[in-house]
């Protein structure tokens, strides 16, 4: 597959032209990259309106993730979500604001002055913060659909019956559903089934697949695009070699004659104009490794990591199920924390994703060492986990039982706000979500009253101070 991007700016650098053009370190080396660091010069295209060699290699992505469009983005899937939901949300206005809706159903939102339901969106509450922030910079309101139970803040999966069941109560249709998957410990969602339920509703389906870019190359492709979502993001740099910030906007088949449209602009609403060319062309390289050898490499990994969570587990380490390249590690299944275990890796050379009371996350991709892998059996033999195991440490339940809601989510992150000990957030409005990043529970939302559970639960997570709307408390059961 031909790499454009990379191309033309190898001839550049090779041209030894006087770069009389941004960057101020013109081509000079600081870090050992800048000479194939270039700005939006004739002949580079612009990320914003591609209309050369950026669409070219948009549309090689796209061919390879089995997309109807593909869009890049330089500031990682934080931008892709702002991005898709503004696409999803003047999509849903547009169609939406030619008819006058009486329903007058509080769950659609309606507003009884405009005559029209507000954007609402339907969403597994294990989101990114970048999720939460669209929301307040667009004005969406969320319903989170709660899952059975969970006592990490960074699972939790829906169902495909519990996302019909409460589609089934509304009057009106919301604008869409949005999930994350895979979430941070590795659970990948029914994505088949869920998109069968919005296909039943007519609704589109948005997927945070930030952690799953590789699905798409799996023997079995369980990636969004093939199994029904109407449009997800992949992080490309969280399991692909690209350079951190590369990630994409995919499209399906379906709804490109929707959404392509208006992607470039809501991707410039939320981007930078001057998009890094380094990061660019690491995606445009990737897609010609992705069109190598790479499902091969993929698959030899698969079966590295496999064995040796077999490994682990042989070794009494309490490994859970999770995606292909990730191993979960449980550590309080064994008495020991997350934080404190991955302070023992660091003696064996070892730096995992993610550590917290209870997990830890070790990502793997195609680009790890032999070395890796042993490094992290060695831990197992020596570690307290296996020779050294306590009794399991449990956790309470993180879902909040019931939620009560005094603000729209922008509303609460544009008033006034003030920091406050936790101890004091009984009755107070969230101005600013805690515990949202990586895609986690938070315990609060913007908008939504402190109760006592969440206090609790931010003495558990050791928050001590909390971001409230200033001079707003609402009663709320002690």
């Amino acid at each position: 597959m031909n790499t454009p991007i990379y191309d033309f700016v190898r001839k550049y650098k090779e041209a030894h032209i006087s770069r009389l053009h941004m960057p101020g370190h013109k081509g000079q080396a600081f870090l050992g990259c800048e000479d194939m660091d270039i700005t939006e010069i004739k002949g580079a295209d612009v990320l914003s309106m591609a209309d050369g060699i950026i669409k070219e290699s948009q549309e090689n992505a796209a061919s390879l993730f089995g997309a109807g469009a593909t869009f890049y983005s330089t500031e990682g899937s934080s931008q892709c979500i702002k991005a898709m939901l503004e696409t999803v949300r003047h999509d849903y206005v547009n169609r939406t604001s030619k008819k006058k809706n009486s329903c007058g159903n509080d769950l659609c939102g309606y507003d009884k002055e405009k005559e029209v339901c507000r954007p609402r969106i339907i969403a597994a509450r294990n989101v990114h913060r970048a999720m939460i922030d669209a929301c307040a910079l667009i004005d969406i309101d969320i319903d989170f659909l709660m899952p059975g139970s969970s006592s990490s803040i960074c699972s939790g999966m829906i169902k495909g019956k519990m996302l019909d069941k409460k589609l089934s109560s509304y009057t009106t249709m919301p604008m869409g559903v949005y999930i994350t998957s895979p979430d941070y410990l590795g659970n990948i969602a029914d994505i088949k089934e869920i998109s069968s339920v919005c296909d039943k509703y007519d609704i589109p389906l948005i997927v945070d697949n930030a952690h799953g870019a590789y699905l798409a190359f799996m023997e079995d492709n369980i990636h969004p695009m093939n199994l029904g979502a109407a449009i997800c993001c992949d992080s490309a740099h969280k399991t692909l070699p690209v350079l951190t910030g590369g990630a994409y906007v995919h499209i399906s088949e379906r709804y490109k004659e929707r959404y392509t449209g208006y992607m470039s602009k809501a991707l410039t609403l939320f981007g930078s104009t001057s998009p890094s060319y380094l990061i660019m062309q690491s995606l445009d390289i990737c897609n010609a490794y992705l069109a190598g050898d790479y499902r091969d490499k993929l698959l030899k990994t698969v079966k590295k990591v496999d064995k040796t969570k077999k490994m682990l587990r042989n070794k009494s380490v309490p490994v859970i199920d999770s995606e292909k390249l990730k191993i979960v590690i449980d550590a309080a299944a064994s008495g020991y924390t997350g934080e404190m275990i991955a302070e023992e890796m660091r003696n064996y050379g070892i730096e995992c994703e993610y550590a917290d009371r209870q997990f830890i996350v070790l990502m793997f991709s195609t680009e790890n060492s032999d070395t890796d892998f042993e490094r992290v059996v060695n831990w197992a033999d020596k570690s307290v986990l296996t020779n050294n195991a306590k009794k399991k440490i449990v956790y309470k339940d993180i879902y909040p039982e019931k939620i009560k809601k005094s603000m729209t989510i922008r509303e609460a992150v544009f008033s006034p706000s003030e920091m406050i000990d936790v101890s004091e957030a009984l009755g107070r409005v969230c101005a600013a979500e805690t515990i949202s990043c990586p895609p986690a529970v938070p315990i609060a939302v913007s908008g939504e009253v402190i109760d006592r559970q969440m206090i609790d639960l931010f003495t558990s997570y050791g928050i001590e101070k909390v971001c409230v709307v200033a001079g707003v408390t609402v009663q709320t059961q002690a």
